[in-house]
């Protein structure tokens, strides 16, 4: 499946720099849940990926203060991840 992120900011968004911060995310903070294809993949390459969102930055563009991001997810999949990463936090803490 494909998530359309439509955002309007405050202010006029560059795509590069929104695109990397979502690459630093998803070597950060955020990997494991947030993907990045950078080879223009499409939705049955994505079936079992445990990440919750592949964002595809060729896919990202603005147009003054909007923003679009778009992402791959496979719905099942990733639901089934996050509740087994959530069974695991509650056992730890």
């Amino acid at each position: 499946s494909m998530i359309d992120l439509s955002l309007f900011l405050e202010k006029k968004a560059p795509k590069d720099p929104i695109n990397d911060l979502l690459i630093e995310a998803s070597k950060g903070v955020l990997k494991g849940v947030l993907e990045i294809d950078l080879k223009e993949r499409v939705s049955s390459d994505f079936i079992s990926n445990p990440n919750s969102v592949i964002i595809a930055p060729d896919l990202t563009f603005t147009l003054e203060n909007m923003v679009k991001i778009m992402g791959w997810y496979d719905n099942e999949w990733w639901y089934s991840n996050r509740l087994v990463d959530m069974a695991q936090f509650m056992y730890h803490y």
